[in-house]
């Protein structure tokens, strides 16, 4: 298979399934020429919890992917989730020292702004400015040759478990792929789905996924909030197999095929054939029985969502209201229940702004996937995450040559 340096390739490790999607950088943007998925089994609530098992799902993805692109893929933009995921906003401030603001000013204030206390098993994943005040004006997006003596930075930071981190690369390293950046699944979902009209008058992503759901919140064009609850699409499907006392793989499917969040949604008359566990004969239940099992833990994920967001941005219009993607959002009536709970308008989000095979990618469970490969295509040239090393004589070598840099 050829190589292709102007190949991007976005893989979205879930936990219930693992997406491979390559992209290829066009001079009118990116177009999406292969895909390849094969089922997780190595992960629970966005953690890897078995090594060996999450590998083999990687190679087979990442197989099929190359398959269809006729490509040889080598480096990845991967996605990380999970409970450990937490998000803060930090301020920074520092002295100009020509007056003209230049971009060793923006790289000092940024690191003023994100020196905050962060235990030894956790690590930066993401600073990502949201706006720079200069000398009390505030609201400036690019501050480099404005004129000023303080400039003053507000980030939002991202950290995460450095173990977790590690994990993810162990097992794409095991696959023979390098990690180009580790990108937080919200950030690359909203990529996808969200316009920059919707960033600038204040929206909130929900990304509904088999383990977890993630939230990404903007306003100003700048993300404001980010977290991830441990709720997700699989707690649907357990519902369901108790519920309906049927295997696993049969509530999936009985999920994907007859699942509604809102019961007024189904007829009545409706039934469904549901497999008994053992030797027992299937049996016909009424479909609303289904309904009724799915539509409280979709309420409460919605409501859990919501509290989130208005904890910490209760101040902050929602202009455009709120945007679900995930594969969970897939299930009739989700948009409907999320507008009812949230007292906002709804959208359900699919990928945009792609060219090739648009089609077989156009859907929800896709979102964190091209918002990968979107981003690894707007950050060709560098690689923003790295775990934290263990060296410290080359952490400290590091920075005298980035002093010595920013002073000669």
């Amino acid at each position: 298979m050829a190589r292709h340096s102007n190949v991007v390739v976005g893989l979205d490790i879930g936990t219930t399934k693992i997406a491979a999607i390559v992209g290829e950088v066009r001079e009118h943007g990116i177009d999406i020429i292969g895909i390849g998925t094969h089922p997780s089994r190595g992960l629970k609530k966005g953690a890897v919890i078995n090594v060996e098992a999450t590998v083999g799902a990687i190679k087979k993805a990442v197989e099929e992917a190359e398959l269809m692109a006729g490509v040889e893929i080598q480096s990845v933009n991967t996605g990380i989730a999970g409970g450990h995921i937490k998000g803060v906003n930090s301020h920074g401030t520092v002295a100009v020292k020509d007056k003209e603001i230049r971009e060793t000013d923006v790289r000092r204030v940024i690191d003023a702004a994100k020196a905050i206390a962060i235990p030894m098993d956790r690590e930066v994943i993401h600073v990502l400015p949201q706006e720079f005040v200069v000398d009390g004006q505030d609201g400036i997006k690019d501050p480099i040759g404005m004129c000023g003596v303080r400039l003053e930075a507000k980030v939002h930071i991202v950290t995460g478990a450095v173990a977790n981190a590690q994990n993810i690369i162990r097992c794409a390293q095991r696959c023979g792929l390098s990690v180009s950046d580790i990108v937080l699944q919200p950030l690359a979902s909203a990529e996808a789905v969200l316009t920059d009209e919707e960033k600038e008058l204040g929206v909130a992503l929900i990304d509904i996924g088999g383990g977890t759901t993630d939230i990404a919140v903007y306003h100003a064009g700048a993300i404001v909030h980010t977290s991830v609850l441990t709720l997700g699409g699989n707690h649907l499907t357990n519902d369901i197999a108790v519920g309906l006392r049927t295997p696993a793989n049969d509530a999936e499917r009985i999920k994907q095929r007859y699942g509604c969040a809102v019961a007024s949604m189904v007829e009545k008359g409706e039934t469904i054939e549901v497999p008994s566990v053992g030797n027992r004969p299937a049996r016909i239940l009424p479909r609303q029985i289904l309904t009724e099992i799915i539509e409280p833990r979709v309420d409460e994920i919605f409501e859990l969502a919501k509290r989130d967001i208005e904890a910490v941005c209760r101040d902050i219009p929602l202009g455009a209201g709120v945007v679900i993607t995930g594969g969970s959002t897939l299930l009739e009536g989700m948009a409907e229940l999320a507008e009812d709970v949230m007292a906002l308008p709804v959208r359900r989000g699919v990928p945009r702004g792609i060219g090739g095979l648009v089609d077989v990618v156009k859907s929800p469970m896709y979102a964190t996937g091209v918002g990968l490969v979107q981003h690894g295509m707007k950050n060709m040239d560098s690689r923003h995450f790295r775990v934290r090393e263990d060296n410290v004589y080359d952490k400290v070598i590091g920075r005298m040559q980035q002093w010595f840099r920013d002073v000669f």
